[in-house]
């Protein structure tokens, strides 16, 4: 399997400080996704959301609903940054999400509309949060301390990711 296809848009480059015009953008993107998400499976097929973007990999359907679990998982992680001193946050086994009933077969539209209700209130949250907000932590078990403002990032790479995997399908 090449890199190619695992990562269309390449790696996340973790960003070295808090640079606030980025933060923006990044918010901006996170905000724009569900749209871009909607525009990318106007046109496709039932079988095209059946189709795996590459061997092995998830099928679009699956990549859609992965975006809602996981983009809900890290709202919750950014109330918890938010409201606790560093918290340790409980990660899930995305894999294992991505073979549940409602992942496999579910319509697409369920996890559109839960989407685009989520980042809009994600998109609102964070273009709220103040420097020192920005600046506050969660540990996660694997990855270790990660900074808001960096998780930002991670998110806004992570919808833009995935988004080349469904268009790597529909075109």
């Amino acid at each position: 399997m090449t890199d190619s296809l695992r990562y269309p848009i390449g790696r996340f480059v973790k960003p070295e400080k808090l640079n606030i015009a980025q933060v923006q953008a990044w918010i901006g993107e996170i905000e724009d996704l569900p749209r871009q998400v909607r525009d990318a499976l106007r046109t496709a097929s039932a079988a095209q959301l059946d189709t795996p973007y590459r061997p092995g990999g998830w099928t679009v359907r699956q990549v859609v609903h992965h975006l809602a679990d996981s983009h809900m998982n890290s709202v919750v992680r950014f109330k918890l940054a938010l409201t606790e001193e560093q918290p340790t946050i409980k990660p899930y086994r995305e894999e294992a999400w991505a073979e549940l009933p409602d992942t496999l077969h579910a319509p697409v539209e369920l996890s559109l509309a839960l989407l685009d209700a989520l980042h809009a209130r994600w998109a609102l949250l964070l273009g709220a949060l103040t420097e020192t907000e920005l600046l506050r932590t969660f540990r996660h078990p694997d990855s270790g301390v990660v900074p808001l403002y960096e998780n930002i990032g991670i998110y806004a790479w992570h919808g833009r990711h995935h988004l080349a995997h469904i268009r790597l399908i529909t075109g």
